[in-house]
């Protein structure tokens, strides 16, 4: 996969999507992560509220808030 991005980006076989951001393993969400991933793209996890966008090229967390929880849990 080339989405010509600086942070090293992979899937699992779960569909969950990872990178490596400032020297660690970054959950990055499954169905929230852009798909393809482009400049000024910006994401919510819902599974920890974080919240990613991508800049210059990076991926980066630019926030966070609480997790959604589903109301049917």
């Amino acid at each position: 996969m080339a989405f010509f991005l600086k942070t090293k980006l992979w899937q699992t076989g779960s569909l969950d999507w990872w990178g490596f951001i400032d020297g660690e393993d970054v959950y990055l969400g499954s169905r929230e992560f852009p798909n393809p991933p482009e400049e000024g793209d910006e994401w919510t996890v819902k599974q920890t509220g974080d919240i990613f966008g991508i800049v210059e090229g990076e991926i980066r967390k630019i926030g966070n808030q609480p997790p959604v929880v589903p109301e049917w849990l």
